[in-house]
């Protein structure tokens, strides 16, 4: 193994914002793409803000995944940590941004574990070449 685990964070715009605001639609998506992915799921946990907005997490046995969203925005913070080398972060984040019809990802992976952080940027374009 190269690393301990790869962690996507990414910058989601131009997101459509009624998806943005539905507590159902983002949980069963976090969870859609935690097994898209291949990983094993342990717990969910989302929470919907008043008057916008929703944070959650889907916890696997191979680390996590997050989100925040600002629907006033368009926008949505992600980020996919998987321990191991069994499971693609990038998988993940790739299908929360299609669902989400992000029009541009900004997506930066960081290596776990490996002493000096360095980071490496995935992708600046438009999320369908995500």
């Amino acid at each position: 193994m190269e690393t301990m685990g790869r962690h996507i964070i990414a910058e989601l715009w131009g997101c459509n914002t009624d998806k943005l605001n539905n507590l159902a639609f983002i949980e069963q998506l976090f969870v859609k793409a935690a097994l898209h992915a291949g990983a094993e799921i342990r717990e969910v946990a989302f929470h919907k803000f008043a008057p916008q907005g929703v944070s959650g997490v889907v916890i696997i046995s191979e680390s996590h995944l997050t989100i925040h969203s600002f629907p006033e925005h368009g926008y949505a913070s992600i980020d996919v940590y998987t321990c191991g080398d069994r499971i693609d972060p990038a998988s993940a984040a790739n299908y929360i941004a299609e669902a989400l019809m992000a029009e541009t990802s900004e997506v930066v992976e960081v290596p776990r574990g490996m002493g000096p952080v360095k980071l490496k940027e995935k992708n600046t374009a438009g999320a369908a070449s995500s």
